[in-house]
């Protein structure tokens, strides 16, 4: 079962990350349609693509994501701290998408009808609150390492040491020497 799920993780990230490179095709492929277009000015096909370009970038994250936790490592037991790791970074690149794209929209809300700004407002409100639920996040699971912290890394090495795999040295004992 582990395998089928690892495969479905892995074709699943190949088809995002096609998905990811299609989009910025598209978006060049508008860019290009709008710069010979009269009727289109070239500030909007630069938005427009800025656009694409930062919807293939999240898109293609969620793949290295997906990757990077389910198929490289697959059930592999994890510590909070390197589980908070990679959902800080994975949340890092989504919260700038958010932003780029609530910019791209200011900008181009602005030059077309400056009373549609309420969409684009409410993006950049949306990118703020989860800008600041991820500090929430990492403050608390910060609180949370330093209580449990050497229980997990007990556990860890003790599931290393099950498994036939060096156990790590731990800080506190390379700290005394």
């Amino acid at each position: 079962m582990t395998y089928l799920t690892r495969g479905v993780f892995a074709l699943a990230s190949l088809l995002l990350m096609l998905l990811a490179v299609a989009l910025v095709g598209l978006g060049l492929r508008d860019a290009w349609d709008g710069f010979v277009s009269p009727d289109q000015s070239g500030a909007d096909a630069v938005l427009d693509v800025l656009g694409y370009v930062i919807v293939a970038i999240a898109v293609f994250d969620v793949a290295k994501y997906l990757f990077e936790d389910e198929v490289r490592r697959g059930n592999e037991k994890r510590s909070a701290a390197e589980a908070r790791r990679s959902l800080t970074k994975f949340l890092s690149t989504i919260i700038i998408a958010l932003f780029l794209e609530a910019l791209v929209m200011v900008f181009k809300t602005a030059r077309e009808d400056v009373t549609q700004m309420g969409y684009p407002t409410a993006l950049l409100i949306a990118s703020v609150l989860v800008l600041v639920g991820l500090g929430v996040f990492q403050r608390m699971s910060a609180t949370v390492e330093e209580k449990v912290g050497e229980d997990d890394e007990a556990e860890d090495d003790a599931d290393r040491a099950a498994s036939g795999r060096p156990v790590k040295p731990s800080k506190a004992g390379t700290a005394r020497r």
